[in-house]
């Protein structure tokens, strides 16, 4: 059996350690960072589900069965898991808009707000055509990213970070990463024709993705899959999706 993470390919230039983690994220994050803003600018965010894709199937592109098994993508240890990770997943995303509403309310400084402006919810709408496009951004939603950023940040740049620095450090490195990526999300905001930066809900924000991330590793660990961090990422977007279409 063939014990290398890495496809005979890559071995060729790449070990499994922290310098191939970090050419991933340079290679993927700084993209997307950009592709994002582009979108927030432009209203166009066709090329985000490409970026997706890409994150998604990185690690069938660069590691061997047996690497994509050590990184996770296998079968549950603990089926259950994956119906506590989903109820966590809600959970966190619920709370977050709560959190938002306390401090900043209805505007741009929320961060569920200004998220909610890619969505194009026509001010006027009718409760059926309202429930049909939750129903599909939300189909979206818990697919594309959730499939997309597990593989990636908690799959194999987790996994690259933890043969360098061991599972908590890269725990944070991957934590640290997923956040910091979702400022193009929210914190650097394009209102009214300009760009801005939310210091201070930018930084609130941030520390969520992060602690979000933490609980997403979590439910991969009980689980014993990313089939569990996948299933908290994507309850995680439904609850924020809902909260944007039905609670704002």
């Amino acid at each position: 059996m063939d014990d290398h993470e890495l496809r005979p390919l890559w071995r060729r230039f790449f070990d499994l350690n922290w310098k191939f983690g970090l050419f991933l994220i340079l290679i993927i994050c700084i993209p997307r960072f950009t592709l994002v803003l582009n979108a927030n600018a432009s209203a166009n965010y066709g090329y985000i589900g490409l970026v997706m894709l890409i994150s998604a199937i990185a690690p069938f592109v660069f590691l061997s069965r047996y690497g994509r098994k050590a990184v996770g993508i296998t079968r549950p240890k603990k089926l259950l898991w994956l119906f506590y990770a989903f109820i966590l997943g809600l959970i966190a995303s619920i709370a977050l808009y709560f959190l938002g509403e306390i401090i900043y309310g209805h505007s741009y400084e929320n961060w569920y707000h200004y998220i909610g402006r890619s969505y194009n919810i026509p001010e006027v709408i009718n409760s059926k055509d309202k429930a049909i496009l939750f129903i599909i951004m939300a189909s979206t939603g818990m697919i594309f990213s959730p499939i997309g950023e597990e593989l990636f940040f908690r799959g194999i740049v987790h996994g690259s970070f933890e043969k360098s620095i061991g599972e908590k450090r890269a725990t944070l490195v991957d934590s640290t990463a997923f956040a910091l990526t979702h400022i193009a999300h929210f914190g650097l905001v394009f209102i009214d024709s300009e760009w801005r930066f939310l210091t201070m809900p930018t930084l609130l924000w941030v520390l969520s993705m992060f602690f979000v991330s933490l609980l997403f590793t979590i439910c991969k660990k009980y689980s014993g899959s990313l089939l569990g961090a996948i299933s908290c990422h994507s309850a995680f977007n439904l609850g924020m999706i809902y909260c944007i279409f039905y609670l704002i």
